[in-house]
């Protein structure tokens, strides 16, 4: 189906993947604006928040400023998964380090203090702790991670520490418990999704990767994708797909927006 599909089109490869190379992504004012902010925050080993909502190319910002970094000058570890309480947190910094964790969790939470200070004071690299899905974290896991910050007398930090999430991560650092943890976040990001010439731009240029260079969506086709979609690039994706997919059982050579408005009430059917 896939083979069949792509002769179809005169496609090298899928478009609207996920596996693309950093160098390879979409660059949009969001996405800039994010990866400029994810970057910084590492140069001054600071705590930032990157917040948007499900789908705007959050761990893609992340992805492309990561690929950035110098791997001899950077130990980068990445938790994907933040329901693991404070000392599942602290377990996985340590191992991710190449030490072996403690049991005890006063013991684990001093050990990963230590580990991260000497992989920046002695190893020469900056620790750089992304936790994605942070929305999650309950407040005792955003204050240990405020308490790993404390070193040298609150003068210097060894890491830098990225939390991304949904928009309720920016509501609830404002709560009052957490007041001292807010304090401390140098870098706020909030991501948007893309304007509709942004998507316009970014389906061109899927598709070019994939090998056409020629208008392959009709213009009320994108207004529609781009309209329902709210210009965020994961369900941008999923309806270009769906729509490739109901203009070749068609046997069309171009995506209108008959074939789309049919994809987004697939899409909507089988949420």
């Amino acid at each position: 189906m896939i083979e069949r599909l792509q002769a179809h089109y005169g496609f090298s490869r899928m478009p609207f993947g996920r596996d693309l190379a950093p160098g390879m992504l979409h660059r949009h004012q969001t996405h800039n604006e994010a990866v400029a902010r994810i970057t910084w925050c590492v140069a001054e080993r600071a705590l930032g928040l990157v917040t948007g909502e499900v789908g705007v190319g959050k761990t893609v910002a992340v992805r492309a400023a990561a690929e950035a970094l110098d791997p001899t000058r950077h130990t980068l570890i990445y938790l994907g998964n933040p329901t693991v309480g404070v000392h599942g947190l602290h377990h996985l910094i340590v191992a991710s380090l190449g030490a072996r964790p403690q049991r005890a969790t006063a013991a684990l939470i001093n050990q990963a203090s230590t580990a991260l200070a000497i992989e920046y004071d002695e190893r020469g690299r900056t620790p750089v702790i992304v936790l994605d899905e942070a929305h999650l974290l309950d407040p005792g896991q955003l204050e240990s991670i405020r308490m790993l910050t404390n070193h040298d007398m609150d003068r210097t930090c060894p890491f830098a520490c990225l939390l991304i999430g949904q928009p309720t991560l920016r509501r609830m650092v404002k709560l009052g418990m957490l007041a001292a943890f807010d304090q401390r976040i140098a870098v706020r990001c909030h991501m948007d999704g893309m304007t509709e010439s942004e998507t316009t731009s970014y389906l061109r240029h899927h598709l070019q990767l994939a090998g056409r260079s020629d208008p392959l969506f009709s213009d009320d086709a994108i207004a529609l994708i781009h309209h329902t979609s709210r210009g965020k690039p994961r369900e941008i994706n999923n309806i270009a797909i769906q729509a490739l997919l109901a203009t070749f059982v068609t046997g069309k050579a171009i995506v209108d927006e008959s074939a789309t408005r049919n994809a987004i009430a697939e899409i909507i059917a089988t949420e």
